[in-house]
């Protein structure tokens, strides 16, 4: 039968997009990814493209460390976030097999959780629980220094205060993740990377590890930059920091086979993949388009399922496109620019061409414009700064932004750039910085109110 069905398709017509890429087309993606390396000190990444629901595409650029002179498809990038979607799918199989509900509440199977009487396993994978986010600032603080288990951030983190009543907000919490993940192993009664071994990544021949385990002269190394100042290696946070919000290490093309599986919907039944991308709706009936571990919707009318990652020292973004049966991954070894989405963006237009779409909006465009120009001449209002801003803010840092952003002068133009949105409590904007020969973006989290002190302001160079 096999043999048969084999037999059927080759017979059948090829989709326009299952053709490989031309030479033409694969130039174009050198040209854009090492251009945009070589514009943003970005030291490597690695590129796959699945077109016609296989992967076309695979190839990594530029130099992943300083042991690891030439760049390797092979090699295992960080992929942070894009590990929600795995957990999600774990607690979806167990969900299959008649262990849990996507409905129970956490209480049930982890005690001592603020809300856990109310809050649902839904709720945590869909960041509309009320737990307060235990990492949204785009660094290392200072904690993150010293491993830490699940259950010690569940105890500092998830039994504080919830912000929000459980089903009322939208607000990215890697909190709840970590929840979900406790909850996966007391069902499962393994811990739970090997369950995702032995139910996704090994059927799916995927090489997927931990990422506190992928460090070292075998694998890519962490970069950061203070505003303009020199590309610097990131020190990696101790383990456990990460665990079932952002764990995972693969490479671009592994990550491509789970694009593949879920454009053909093989190794988690079609109605798992179907609830994953399913917006979960607020109690007044509204939806962000956030489903179990994955935004979903539409941009130029084609339609999309999407998430970024962000370790320390490390950005990605996985970008499915569900009628198109084709997917990008971008995985690079930094933090401190917009290659990631510059790279994305560029190879859509290549592989789908399909033209972008922005919001802006210029709520507390005076603030953030104070706020840059004190970076610029070095006189930081320290009171404007939160705890761990300061902490940030060592004066290594502070001398690198006002050496590196002084000599620009003023800049031409100042606008906001993208949605505002909610992050751990604060309010998140991003800032577009325009000089004659550059241009550089200011990301900012405060606190909500016009005099909220900031706990984020970085400077990076923007395409």
């Amino acid at each position: 039968m096999i043999l048969r069905l084999l037999a059927v398709a080759a017979l059948l017509p090829v989709p326009a997009f299952a053709q490989s890429l031309t030479s033409a087309e694969a130039a174009q993606i050198d040209t854009l990814v090492s251009g945009a390396l070589g514009d943003t000190g970005v030291p490597s990444a690695s590129i796959a493209v699945v077109r016609g629901g296989r992967i076309v595409f695979a190839k990594a650029y530029g130099k992943p460390s300083e042991a690891i002179a030439v760049a390797d498809p092979k090699l295992p990038y960080q992929i942070a976030s894009i590990s929600k979607q795995f957990t999600a799918a774990a607690i979806l199989l167990l969900e299959d097999e008649g262990k849990l509900s996507l409905d129970d509440t956490v209480a049930k199977y982890i005690p001592g959780i603020t809300g856990g009487d109310r809050i649902t396993i839904r709720q945590l994978l869909s960041h509309t629980s009320g737990l307060q986010d235990y990492w949204p600032q785009d660094y290392s603080f200072a904690a993150m220094a010293k491993p830490v288990s699940p259950q010690g951030i569940v105890d500092r983190w998830a039994k504080k205060p919830l912000d929000f009543q459980p089903g009322t907000q939208w607000q990215y919490s890697n909190t709840g993740y970590v929840v979900a993940g406790l909850i996966v192993e007391k069902v499962a009664h393994q811990p739970l990377l090997a369950f995702l071994q032995q139910r996704i990544f090994t059927p799916l021949d995927i090489r997927a590890l931990d990422q506190d385990k992928a460090i070292g002269k075998a694998f890519p190394q962490g970069y950061g930059r203070f505003a303009l100042g020199p590309v610097r290696p990131e020190t990696p946070s101790a383990d456990g920091w990460l665990y079932a919000a952002g764990e995972l290490s693969m490479s671009a093309e592994d990550l491509a086979k789970w694009d593949v599986a879920r454009l053909n919907r093989t190794t988690l039944p079609a109605d798992d993949w179907a609830a994953q991308e399913t917006p979960v709706k607020l109690a007044d009936g509204s939806s962000n388009g956030y489903g179990l571990g994955v935004f979903t919707g539409s941009a130029s009318g084609r339609r999309y399922v999407e998430h970024s990652g962000e370790a320390v020292g490390f950005l990605s973004e996985n970008i499915v496109y569900p009628d198109d049966k084709a997917a990008i991954v971008v995985l690079t070894n930094s933090w401190f620019s917009d290659a990631v989405g510059r790279i994305s963006a560029g190879v859509a237009k290549i592989v789908l061409p399909a033209a972008p779409a922005s919001a802006e909006d210029t709520a507390a465009l005076a603030g953030a414009r104070t706020i840059y120009d004190q970076l610029r001449t070095g006189t930081l209002d320290r009171k404007r700064l939160t705890e761990d801003a300061n902490f940030y803010f060592k004066p290594v840092a502070l001398a690198d932004y006002k050496t590196s952003l002084g000599v620009l002068g003023e800049p031409t133009a100042f606008v906001q750039t993208g949605k505002t949105r909610l992050r751990g409590g604060f309010v998140n904007r991003t800032y577009r910085i325009t000089y004659p020969d550059r241009a550089l973006s200011l990301s900012t989290y405060a606190e909500p109110g016009s005099n909220g002190r900031y706990e984020q302001l970085l400077v990076a160079p923007a395409s």
